[in-house]
């Protein structure tokens, strides 16, 4: 076989890098490479559109082995298996343990429990683990920093006297009052203690974490990747510095340490992130210098992001969360959370996250992911992404530990002001259509109405809400498509749908073209759309408008017959509905010098516009 290998590839003859290049500047027939082809990431950094052997020849980590040291190739050796993990809002202790129990007879190998913090008791906490077998199933918990001590202390308690293995117990509870200023803007009072308590407590139990990083947080805030991965070093850190200098031994303090990452739908990147964050996050534990490099493991669960979630077209979150759990499940992660689709307008319920569930049990049983260990690896690509993203990573976590460390900067509101930027920046990119949200900003579901849906409202963090002061800036988890979503309600919900009609004339591929960009465009606010094969005259189409009901008139047509026909179908419309040119032609000043205002193209802000839309034609 290796013989014929040999053979195979010897008919072949090499090409060159310069070769490659060579041909691609051909095809491109003078068109810039470097504007062409050279995509510049949110990261920093940017991706060539070819990758060689060359490119990751001098890469180290190539070298490194699957369950080794830094890890980057993940934690086992033999398999890529990953738990099944779902979250259970605990309103009725009875309900919440008897659907945890079934939960396990349906694929599901990590349950996490939100118990809001009056509740915790022991009672209650028994119940609600009493159909599980810790040994078997992972129990998580996320209840309120103040109660975390309480909760540590009854689980403990309870498995150390059903004398179950120690080393076969895995579970979190979530203490992370980083994350409380982050996501609430309050400091837990004597966190450090605390931390060092609960740690203290479930020592004898070496596979549960009960410090947590909720990166997430960051992810759901529109965080960049790198900016997602450099905090949540900086904020492992923080906790490591703390637990050590507080005298836990570096072993402990590391291996009681979890991370909750978010997924965002950039798959390759994402591939690269939880590659790239195991390698640094081994090599900083590393330098406290543990008795054992398995302390330097990297346990890290991945929860698909809500940030680009939608309420319009929902069934496309399935979409999301499918390449989101996909990359996450070959990245070789701890466990994952899917995101039920329909979290944005509704409390999930069976049909939502049975579906859920399905989506990762498809990966495992359908898809064999689970059965080879870092598939990713020696791909030129993702090596170079893993490669490039840990730099990027590198340098923030560098700055905020010159600044004081991750405690520091998100009491300054650094942390925050950051994050919150790049959410703004990329809401604006869904405005203007430089990030897609299909079915939202791009190729909306044209008959689709809300049927009452309305979106979830954050809640309130506290459980005192006359009492809700902040301490510190918090991060802002708008979601990507928030913005559409409550102009198209406002158009839903002002009674009146406006009707766009299409008055298609002229150059027949161009106002095929124009006529599709259009509908997309004014349908992302609701509107009717009602596009047409074409008129021979402008006048013919008017009348064919106003016979519609039209409210808006869209001429689509080419550049150089807007001269031709801009003026004579606005004056022919006469100002009974809005007149639109689809295009930024030449000749815009001429026609805006006419009268005519509104223009729509691809270098419009699509929210702002219908915006102005809305507001022209009444709608509030």
């Amino acid at each position: 076989m290796a013989n014929s290998k040999e053979k195979l590839f010897s008919e072949f003859p090499a090409v060159s890098t310069e070769e490659w290049l060579a041909k691609v500047t051909e095809d491109l027939k003078g068109a810039d490479f470097e504007k062409k082809l050279v995509w510049k990431t949110n990261e920093g950094f940017k991706v060539q559109p070819f990758y060689r052997a060359e490119d990751i020849k001098d890469l180290q980590a190539t070298n490194a082995l699957p369950g080794k040291f830094p890890f980057m190739r993940g934690n086992k050796k033999s398999d890529n298996s990953w738990l099944v993990r779902q979250n259970i809002v605990v309103e009725d202790f009875k309900t919440a343990a008897d659907k945890a129990a079934m939960l396990t007879t349906k694929g599901v190998t990590s349950v996490c429990f939100r118990v809001k913090g009056k509740d915790v008791c022991k009672e209650n906490i028994l119940t609600l683990i009493s159909g599980l077998d810790p040994q078997v199933t992972e129990i998580n918990f996320c209840t309120c920093q103040k109660k975390a001590v309480a909760l540590a202390e009854i689980l403990m308690q309870e498995y150390a006297a059903k004398k179950y293995d120690a080393a076969k117990i895995q579970g979190s509870i979530s203490y992370d009052p980083i994350n409380n200023i982050l996501s609430k803007g309050k400091e837990v009072e004597d966190w450090a203690a605390n931390a060092v308590q609960i740690v203290n407590i479930c020592k004898d139990f070496k596979n549960f974490r009960p410090i947590t990083v909720n990166a997430l947080s960051l992810n759901n805030a529109g965080s960049y990747i790198y900016q997602e991965l450099g905090y949540a070093l900086a904020w492992g850190n923080e906790y490591m510095q703390t637990l050590t200098d507080a005298g836990i031994d570096a072993d402990l303090a590391a291996r009681s340490i979890k991370f909750n990452f978010g997924i965002s739908g950039n798959y390759f990147m994402e591939i690269a992130k939880f590659r790239a964050a195991r390698q640094l996050w081994a090599e900083i534990v590393k330098q406290y210098e543990p008795k054992c490099d398995c302390s330097c493991m990297m346990i890290a669960n991945a929860e698909t992001s809500s940030f680009n979630l939608t309420l319009f077209d929902s069934y496309v979150n399935l979409l999301r969360t499918q390449t989101e759990s996909m990359s996450a499940a070959l990245a070789g992660v701890h466990s994952i959370v899917v995101t039920p689709f329909d979290k944005v307008y509704a409390q999930p319920a069976e049909f939502s996250e049975h579906l859920a569930r399905n989506q990762q049990l498809l990966l495992k049983e359908e898809c064999h992911l689970d059965k080879v260990v870092d598939p990713a690896a020696g791909s030129y690509y993702v090596e170079t992404l893993t490669k490039s993203i840990a730099e990027q990573a590198w340098k923030l976590f560098q700055s905020v530990e010159a600044e004081g460390g991750m405690l520091e900067a998100a009491k300054q509101g650094k942390v925050q002001e950051t994050i919150n930027a790049s959410g703004t920046a990329r809401r604006e990119a869904a405005a203007k259509r430089r990030e897609t949200l299909l079915g939202t900003n791009q190729f909306p579901n044209f008959n689709e109405k809300s049927d009452g849906k309305t979106p979830v409202e954050n809640s309130c963090c506290c459980e005192n809400k006359d009492n809700c002061e902040r301490q510190y800036a918090t991060l802002n988890k708008d979601r990507q498509a928030s913005q559409f979503e409550a102009l198209r309600l406002q158009t839903e919900n002002s009674g009146k749908r406006p009707v766009a009609f299409m008055l298609t004339i002229g150059n027949l591929a161009m106002r095929q073209a124009r006529a599709q960009f259009s509908c997309n465009f004014l349908a992302c606010a609701g509107y009717q759309v009602i596009d047409n094969l074409g008129f021979k005259t402008v006048e013919e189409g008017v009348e064919a408008a106003m016979a519609a009901k039209a409210d808006i008139v869209v001429l689509c047509s080419s550049d150089d017959e807007y001269a031709e026909y801009g003026v004579p179908a606005f004056k022919a419309l006469n100002g009974r509905a809005m007149f639109i040119i689809a295009g930024n032609p030449a000749c815009a000043e001429d026609l805006k010098a006419a009268g005519i205002e509104n223009f729509i193209h691809v270098r419009c802000n699509v929210l702002e516009t219908l915006k102005e839309y809305n507001a022209k034609l009444g709608i509030k």
